[in-house]
């Protein structure tokens, strides 16, 4: 068990093996409260490779707090498209805001009150803390967790909020005071490219090698344990790309919930027929003259799957500025226009290329 193991003999090693095998990560490069803060929201659920070209376009939009704070909501959430799970993004805005307001545009250098801004938890506020203050506080995510389950052949259940602050509190005391940071990052290094969350791990580059009771017992497949989640709840839908000459139809989703404040092609819950698909685009006010059969495309989201089919429907083209007032809160757009200026989430990446345009990351790739 991990409150019984002597983590002590482990701190050397791994700062030795850290310092000659660190990745060069560009928020690694300066490490500044607000950089580190920006990483590792955006590395939450997402790989390094990914974050990678974001970090660095977001940065050169938003280079400090006050700039994200006073950023338009239409231009943050293109700047974050396809990086997906945009509270996050929502939430560093509001806590910007806070911390303009109350700490002059830098984010204070107290571990308890960086908890208390939006979307800043205890992993959150121990990286920050730690790597860019030096405060000695732990940042426990899933990596640190899995590498101590395995080097103490701990079984208790990760996914429980207990363990991960049983965990924390071991780390505490053993976290050093002048290398605070340098602790924090070898423990995500060693779990992010060593002791791998999938595949076996690289125990014989590990500097915990001689220490681990999982790889002495051969049982790392063992740890850590995860407690069962839920299954994904399967939601149908329909989505239409209703096209006027060049102009496709988009909807604004609402300001709370599922993607919210982002653009969307028409989606119907359930599986329409061609007859029915019509008939919608008919009852919005428009007049389909084409329609046909696109194929099926699947977005899986933390807790509930989109299968989708869609139709691609042409309708008689209107004057430039019309909209008909059976639309309500849909635009037609340029699609040319909607790369650059609406935020459409990657749920629909499969149907963007009827309209030759690109979500995300794929609009800098050569």
């Amino acid at each position: 068990m991990l409150k019984d193991y002597p983590i002590e003999q482990l701190t050397e090693p791994l700062l030795a093996w850290y310092g000659a095998h660190a990745r060069v990560l560009p928020w690694r490069e300066q490490p500044t409260p607000y950089r580190v803060w920006v990483s590792e929201i955006m590395l939450q659920q997402t790989r390094v490779e990914a974050v990678r070209p974001y970090f660095e376009r977001f940065m050169a939009a938003l280079p400090d707090v006050r700039a994200l704070a006073a950023c338009e909501e239409g231009r943050l959430l293109k700047l974050w498209e396809g990086l997906g799970y945009y509270n996050r993004v929502r939430n560093m805005q509001l806590a910007a805001k806070k911390i303009v307001e109350l700490y002059g545009g830098e984010l204070p250098a107290d571990y308890e009150a960086l908890l208390g801004l939006n979307g800043i938890g205890p992993y959150t506020a121990g990286a920050i803390a730690s790597i860019a203050y030096g405060i000695p506080v732990p940042a426990v995510d899933g990596n640190v967790l899995r590498i101590l389950m395995r080097v103490s052949e701990d079984g208790s259940d990760i996914s429980k909020q207990s363990v991960k602050n049983s965990v924390e509190e071991f780390l505490r005391p053993v976290t050093p005071k002048d290398r605070a940071g340098m602790f924090t990052q070898a423990l995500m290094e060693l779990g992010a490219t060593v002791c791998v969350p999938n595949g076996a791990p690289k125990c014989g580059v590990c500097p915990w090698q001689p220490y681990c009771l999982a790889n002495r017992h051969g049982s790392w497949r063992d740890f850590p344990v995860k407690g069962k989640q839920k299954p994904r709840r399967i939601e149908e839908k329909t989505v239409l790309l209703i096209r006027d000459g060049t102009r496709v139809l988009l909807h604004r989703r609402p300001a709370k919930g599922l993607l919210a404040g982002m653009y969307e092609f028409p989606n119907r819950e359930g599986r329409l027929t061609m007859e029915e698909a019509v008939a919608y685009a008919a009852d919005m006010g428009l007049t389909p003259v084409k329609i046909e059969p696109l194929e099926r495309a699947k977005h899986i989201f933390s807790h509930v799957e989109w299968h989708m089919h869609g139709y691609m429907i042409r309708v008689a083209q209107l004057d430039e500025a019309e909209t008909p007032a059976a639309c309500g809160e849909y635009l037609f757009a340029e699609a040319a226009d909607s790369e650059e200026r609406y935020a459409i989430p990657a749920a629909f990446a499969e149907y963007t290329k009827y309209m030759n345009i690109r979500l995300g990351q794929e609009k800098y790739q050569a």
